[in-house]
């Protein structure tokens, strides 16, 4: 078992743990984002501080890894490379979705329904997976548009839950009798322990030098329409 300080940026949700033998010592969160680049050095000085103060410098740094927003997830992975260097710690990569579908798994009741995460893209798009309750992937994770027949295949034949912050936007197309929705499910640095011991446990470790964010899609650049400045 290890001390691992867990970072989770990849949404809106900023949020930061410190974890020993799979027991949360020390968590801050702020949900009022996107504002990881104000939230994230505080919290990580404040949990760094709770660490030192008893002892428990991070043997390891777990950080979620993505799909999610592209900002958020450079900024998480940046620093989580920098800890990893000043603190000699490992590097732990955590799934976004599969993380998500973590948190989803005690509102789950039958043994052979499904968990449906979804990260909030543009428009109709979601970045999602399937997992079912051992968390195994049972649909590899894609860009989807949502539209009336998305999941009908599953539906027909399993409960699914469908969590996350793409879940919402989802309602109205996704009817099925057999679809549930979960709110307030969010990628959280807390429910990252588990994962982020197994990780460790089967040694698990990511290149610091080289890792980068798994953004599924390449960032789109917005342009703007007028230009503020006149030629």
């Amino acid at each position: 078992m290890a001390t691992i300080l867990h970072i989770e940026t990849a949404t809106d949700v900023c949020s930061t743990t410190l974890s020993e033998n799979g027991v949360c010592l020390f968590s801050k969160i702020c949900t009022e984002g996107p504002s990881h680049a104000t939230n994230l050095p505080v919290f990580i000085e404040e949990t760094l501080a709770f660490a030192r103060e008893h002892s428990k410098l991070p043997d390891a740094i777990a950080v979620s890894a993505g799909p999610g927003s592209y900002t958020g997830l450079r900024i998480g992975i940046s620093t989580a490379k920098g800890l990893c260097y000043g603190l000699d710690a490992k590097l732990i990569a955590i799934d976004t979705l599969q993380l998500i579908a973590q948190n989803a798994l005690s509102h789950v009741k039958e043994s052979d329904a499904l968990i449906c995460p979804l990260i909030d893209a543009r428009r109709m798009e979601v970045y999602t997976t399937i997992f079912d309750t051992n968390l195994a992937v049972v649909k590899p994770i894609e860009a989807k548009i949502i539209d009336e027949t998305a999941f009908l295949d599953l539906l027909d034949k399993h409960i699914i839950y469908f969590c996350g912050n793409g879940a919402e936007k989802c309602k109205t197309m996704i009817t099925h009798a057999n679809a549930r929705f979960l709110s307030d499910i969010h990628p959280l640095s807390n429910h990252m322990i588990h994962l982020a011991e197994q990780a460790y446990e089967a040694h698990k470790f990511e290149d610091v030098a080289y890792f980068e964010p798994f953004y599924l899609k390449e960032f789109q650049a917005t342009v703007a329409k007028k230009s503020i400045i006149n030629s």
